[in-house]
């Protein structure tokens, strides 16, 4: 049995930071940031807007695009770094929110490629059928994790939250056709936000140095994207006997234009075929990817039977690869 993905939705919050905005806070301007990322305007939550409100908007839209009733959800998984408290996990939250009873919820922290991890987590309790529905969320509040005073990450991130709703594939030549997920832990150095966990404690010295911030070496992190994403991407077509010319849409993690370029290039896939849109929404890691999704499918761009290679890459670092007949 294979699952399939039967709605999708997105939310971003209504407050708009935009390149304009990051100028008079930062040294930094629009050039500087539209050349090295792609990216013009962040929306930021609302001081009231946790994750899982932003959450519970998405999920609200996937299910009502995939006629399942919230009470009747069998599984929740939420990808996010940014919960709404240490514990219980955002998706039980989330859970309560949806009303539903019927539920297993839990939280993956894969960074942004937590919904990948999620979506991988919900196709195999589907396909063996242990579940009937499912509901993947990647969700974020990245701005209450971002230093302000950075301009070298500040201008990165935006908030915001995305959905998939599964169920069992309707035909047998449709739905997610294969997963590969990936990790490598001696790269947590080039991406983490180091302090407010066991080894750093929040105390005055993690609040005075921002040490729960995010930091990031972006050179790195560059190099290692465009790398493995490209291997990870080649990985899921080769396991498929598919040829880049054989993907008609790609859905990728939305963290800099210059790391979708590199990695469409390497596997010989023209941009036109990837759905972007960070230039709305910057780096909204584990919502990025559904986020995305959610445009092309609401836009009508994806068509039964076209081939989708999606792919994602976080902090650990974690990536992966899905290819889906839609």
């Amino acid at each position: 049995m294979r699952s399939q993905i039967v709605g999708t939705g997105a939310y971003a919050p209504a407050k708009v930071l935009t390149n304009a905005d990051l100028e008079k806070m930062v040294e930094t301007n629009d050039e500087w940031i539209v050349s090295r990322t792609g990216i013009r305007e962040r929306h930021i939550a609302d001081a009231s807007e946790a994750t899982s409100d932003m959450a519970l908007h998405a999920a609200t839209k996937a299910l009502q695009m995939a006629g399942i009733a919230p009470e009747d959800l069998e599984l929740i998984v939420v990808g996010t770094v940014t919960p709404d408290m240490p514990f219980p996990s955002t998706a039980t939250v989330l859970q309560a929110r949806l009303q539903n009873k019927k539920a297993f919820a839990f939280d993956v922290s894969a960074a942004c490629a937590g919904s990948i991890y999620g979506l991988s987590i919900a196709d195999r309790y589907i396909a063996s059928g242990a579940v009937k529905s499912a509901l993947v969320i990647g969700a974020e509040t990245l701005s209450r994790i971002t230093n302000w005073q950075d301009r070298n990450t500040c201008v990165l991130f935006g908030d915001g939250a995305g959905a998939m709703v599964l169920a069992p594939a309707t035909s047998h030549d449709r739905g997610i056709l294969s997963m590969h997920l990936h990790s490598d832990g001696s790269y947590w150095p080039i991406l983490n936000s180091p302090g407010g966990g066991s080894r750093q404690p929040i105390s005055q010295k993690v609040l005075d140095e921002r040490l729960y911030t995010i930091r990031m070496n972006g050179r790195e992190v560059y190099k290692a994207a465009v790398r493995t994403l490209a291997e990870v991407a080649q990985e899921a077509l080769v396991a498929n006997r598919m040829a880049p010319g054989d993907v008609t849409h790609v859905i990728a993690h939305q963290a800099n234009i210059r790391i979708i370029e590199g990695t469409l290039d390497r596997l010989g896939i023209p941009l036109a075929k990837c759905w972007t849109n960070l230039e709305k929404y910057g780096n909204t890691s584990s919502a990025s990817l559904p986020i995305t999704l959610d445009e092309a499918n609401r836009a009508g761009t994806l068509k039964p039977g076209d081939i989708v290679l999606m792919m994602a890459i976080g902090g650990g670092l974690a990536w992966g690869s899905a290819v889906v007949r839609w």
